[in-house]
C-alpha cells in the first residue's frame, strides 16, 4: 500500500469528572487526511486546507507525532501528509489530537502495522505537547482506540478502554471564539481542598461503573466537575444558561469539552439528543455569537480508513 486516506475523529476530553484522564470519541465530526509514501526519505506536510496552520514538520502536530514514531522505529521511509481540517483549532474537541492520531495511524498502516493502536498513543502525545505544552492523552487515546478511554497513569503510560453504552449521543456546541489550551490550563488552581477531591474521585469511579452497567441515570449524576469547571466556565459565553437549558431539555449531563470553549451535553437516545440540540439552537440564535452545533453518537472504532 502506497497511499491511505483516513477519518481522524474529534473527541471530548475530561468529561467533567476526569480531568486529563477521561475522553470519548465522536463519530461524525473530524478531519480527513491523505498520507502517501515518497521516494525522498523525507517527511513533508504537502497540503493543509481548512485552517491556517504550519506546514513545517517540526511546527505541525502531525509532523511531530510521525517524526517521533519514525525515530523510534528507526525508519528512513518518506511520507507526504495532506490534512483537510474540519475541526477548528482551539475549539476544545481535539483538533490537534485528531491530526496527531490520524497521522501516526496512517503511517503505521503504510509501514505494515508494526505497532498496535494503543502503542501509537505516546507518539500522538508528542503532537499534544507541541500544541499545548503538555503531553496529555485524554484526546489522542479515544481518537486511536475509539469509545471511552481512561488514562490510568502517565508514568508509566497505561490506558484502558471502557465500554460505550449504545444509546449515548453527544451534542457539541462550539461558540466561535478561541480558547487556547495553554491559556486555559494556566488558570487552573494547582491545589484543591480534600473535600472537592473526594467528591471528584467519587464521580469518576461512579462514571466508570455506569459505563460498565449501562446505568444512564448514574452516568448523568456522575458528570459533575467540582474542580475545573467553576474556573474555566468563566471563559465561555452563556455557559450557565446553556447548561440549564440542556439539563431541562433532558440531557443526562453537561460540561466543558476539553479546555473549551466547546461544551457538551450527554444524552440518552437520538430523539432526546435532537431535542437538546434544538433547545440550544433556539437560545443561540438570539445571541450575537456565531457557533457550530453537532450531534454525534460515540465512535467505537476511532480513526477509520476511508
Amino acid at each position: 500500500m502506497e497511499e491511505i486516506k483516513v477519518f481522524a475523529p474529534a473527541t471530548v476530553a475530561n468529561l467533567s469528572c476526569g480531568f486529563d484522564v477521561l475522553g470519548c470519541c465522536l463519530d461524525n465530526v473530524g478531519d480527513e487526511m491523505i498520507i502517501k509514501k515518497n521516494d525522498l526519505h523525507k517527511l513533508r506536510i504537502t497540503k493543509l486546507e481548512g485552517q491556517d496552520l504550519p506546514l513545517e514538520v517540526d511546527q505541525n502536530v502531525a509532523g511531530v507525532a510521525v517524526k517521533a514514531m519514525l525515530e523510534k522505529l528507526q525508519s528512513n521511509e518518506g511520507f507526504d501528509i495532506e490534512i483537510y481540517k474540519k475541526i477548528k483549532a482551539g475549539s476544545g474537541i481535539g483538533s490537534s489530537a485528531a491530526s496527531s492520531a490520524g497521522a501516526v495511524f496512517a503511517v503505521n498502516k503504510l509501514l505494515g502495522a508494526p505497532l498496535k493502536n494503543i502503542e501509537l498513543i505516546p507518539f500522538a502525545m508528542e503532537g499534544e505537547r507541541l500544541a499545548s505544552g503538555n503531553a496529555h492523552a485524554d484526546n489522542v487515546a479515544p481518537a486511536l482506540l475509539g469509545g471511552f478511554t481512561l488514562v490510568k497513569s502517565y508514568e508509566p503510560l497505561e490506558v484502558l478502554s471502557l465500554p460505550s453504552p449504545e444509546e449515548l449521543n453527544v451534542v457539541i456546541l462550539h461558540p466561535q471564539i478561541e480558547v487556547k489550551t495553554k491559556d486555559s490550563r494556566a488558570i487552573i488552581k494547582r491545589n484543591i481542598s480534600l473535600d472537592k477531591a473526594v467528591s471528584q474521585w467519587g464521580n469518576l469511579g461512579a462514571l466508570v461503573s455506569a459505563l460498565y452497567t449501562n446505568d444512564y441515570e448514574l452516568l448523568g449524576r456522575s458528570l459533575k466537575d467540582e474542580i475545573v469547571e467553576p474556573i474555566r466556565s468563566i471563559l465561555i459565553p452563556y455557559f450557565d444558561e446553556i447548561k440549564t437549558i440542556s439539563l431541562e431539555s433532558g440531557a443526562l449531563g453537561f460540561g466543558i469539552s476539553g479546555s473549551g470553549p466547546s461544551v457538551y451535553a450527554m444524552c440518552r437516545g437520538e430523539e432526546n439528543a435532537e431535542k437538546v440540540k434544538s433547545s440550544i439552537a433556539q437560545f443561540m440564535e438570539k445571541q450575537s455569537i456565531t457557533y457550530d452545533l453537532h450531534l454525534s453518537k460515540i465512535n467505537p472504532e476511532g480513526v477509520k480508513i476511508l
